[in-house]
């Protein structure tokens, strides 16, 4: 795992680039609109990623969160809770995601 984006991620940005930036730009508007800090954003999205069991998008939200300074218990405890309402399988997955991110950001 890789501290960077996602090459996949860069090779459809290659492409299709107006569409990666109206994305890109989704993601910044929604955070702007409210009263929510970004690390608090992504922590809310990150249980999100779990929930839908996205592995790319758990490891994108872990990646900028690490970036925001939020902490591995932090990052971990946001999963952590999910657990009376996803399933103890669920979040044992989204923990082994969030971990493929940390783990690479120690190396």
């Amino acid at each position: 795992m890789s501290k960077s984006i996602p090459s996949h991620y860069l090779k459809v940005k290659e492409k299709h680039p107006d569409y990666i930036q109206a994305v890109e730009d989704l993601g910044e508007l929604t955070k702007k609109t409210g009263p929510l800090d970004k690390k608090t954003a992504h922590l809310i999205q990150l249980g999100a990623a779990v929930t839908n069991k996205s592995e790319g998008s758990v490891h994108s939200h872990t990646r900028q969160l690490l970036k925001l300074g939020a902490s591995e218990a932090e990052i971990r405890h946001a999963i952590i809770l999910l657990t009376n309402t996803i399933g103890f399988p669920n979040v044992m997955a989204g923990l082994t995601w969030a971990n493929d991110i940390i783990d690479a950001f120690k190396e």
